[in-house]
């Protein structure tokens, strides 16, 4: 295989991924660290300090063991060994670093203890690079601490890098973090990308990315960027709640969402409290409804679930014996106040005594209520 690769300076290269290990067997394979890597490993008496593995920084960040010492010895290191660490990283290993399993780390590090001219020195190494990297599993997290870390004339060009492919990076593993990152830490007059998710509100809340990406939007975007996207999502509010993900974005409307946007929820949801109670996903947003509801709405939703049906059933019963409509009705208990408390509690009592003949687990829950003991 050969000895190390020696870089500009005599700097040791060692190639990536030949890491010491063993083959199957269990046969020592042909270790590719350097002798001091190797005590580094093995001799854990002495105390190492940063200018021990000089010449070797490259190959200690991309070793378990090497990379978290770097990262501790950044927390306290003095501005000289900082520089030092930098000219053997920066420019020539600097990308292949931020891919790298413990590589990326020490770059973070950089972006965090470094100086505001290492900070800019290693943006400009991502110049265009940053989507390749936010859709990498490890690069992603390098754009998202450099996304901290730098000024807004650099994040604007990060930003400008993506924009054209946000849609795949919002749906994408790695991309929806840095999607959400630039989202929470820079400016919204900086996010032009956002008008490129009006159109695609209800497949974005339906994807197990898509549905945290715009989550972001509605926490941290001011009314006149989330309205667009608000008024689209009340168009699939009935499909969305009963999605695996999309259900999630109703649920925080209704928790942190304006007063209009909530009743607009609220409302799509009359009329069918029962069928969605009933139902794995949208029986959640059922039970968020009740918790967030102002007073008024919360006894209409609640009134649905009392009234008989065109033959004279009464809900309640089939409720309290479904798996997901009994804990909706167990919210409506919790929240109901008034009149209405002492109407819900006297169609509720007669039947628990039938169901605890058969020891359902749901009635268990529903007589612990205090409205009904």
């Amino acid at each position: 295989m050969g000895g190390p690769i020696y870089g500009p300076g005599g700097v040791h290269i060692y190639p990536h991924g030949l890491r010491a290990g063993r083959r199957d067997g269990g046969q020592p394979a042909l270790s590719m660290r350097s002798p001091v890597l190797d005590e580094f490993r093995t001799n854990k008496a002495r105390k190492w300090e940063l200018q021990d593995i000089f010449g070797y920084v490259v190959e200690f960040s991309g070793d378990q063991h090497g990379s978290r010492f770097i990262q501790q010895k950044l927390e306290s290191a003095t501005n000289e060994e900082k520089q030092a660490i930098f000219d053997e990283i920066v420019p020539a290993n600097t990308l292949h670093l931020m891919q790298d399993v413990f590589g990326n780390y020490v770059i973070q590090k950089l972006f965090e203890y470094g100086s505001p001219m290492h900070k800019a020195i290693l943006a400009n190494t991502m110049e265009g690079h940053v989507l390749t990297l936010s859709l990498q599993l490890y690069g992603c997290r390098v754009v998202q601490k450099a996304i901290e870390y730098t000024p807004p004339e650099r994040q604007a060009l990060f930003v400008g890098e993506i924009e054209s492919h946000v849609l795949e990076c919002v749906q994408n593993a790695n991309g929806n973090h840095v999607i959400q990152k630039m989202i929470e830490r820079i400016s919204p007059d900086m996010l032009g990308f956002i008008g490129a998710f009006k159109g695609h509100v209800g497949e974005l809340s339906m994807h197990t990315y898509g549905c945290r990406v715009l989550q972001r939007c509605l926490e941290y975007l001011p009314e006149d960027r989330t309205r667009p996207l608000l008024d689209e999502l009340h168009n699939h509010t009935l499909t969305l709640i009963q999605n695996s993900f999309g259900n999630y974005v109703v649920q925080f409307v209704l928790e942190h969402g304006q007063l209009h946007d909530r009743n607009q929820v609220l409302k799509a949801l009359r009329g069918h409290m029962l069928a969605m109670s009933r139902h794995k996903f949208a029986s959640n947003v059922c039970e968020k409804a009740l918790l967030c509801a102002d007073p008024d709405n919360r006894r209409v939703l609640i009134e649905e679930l009392m009234t008989p049906d065109q033959e004279g059933v009464n809900p309640i019963v089939m409720m309290m014996k479904d798996q997901y409509a009994n804990y909706v009705l167990q919210r409506a208990l919790a929240v109901v106040d008034g009149h209405q408390k002492e109407q819900l509690s006297a169609l509720i009592r007669p039947h628990l005594l039938n169901m605890r003949k058969h020891s359902s687990a749901y009635s268990k829950h529903l007589a612990a209520s205090e409205c009904l003991t």
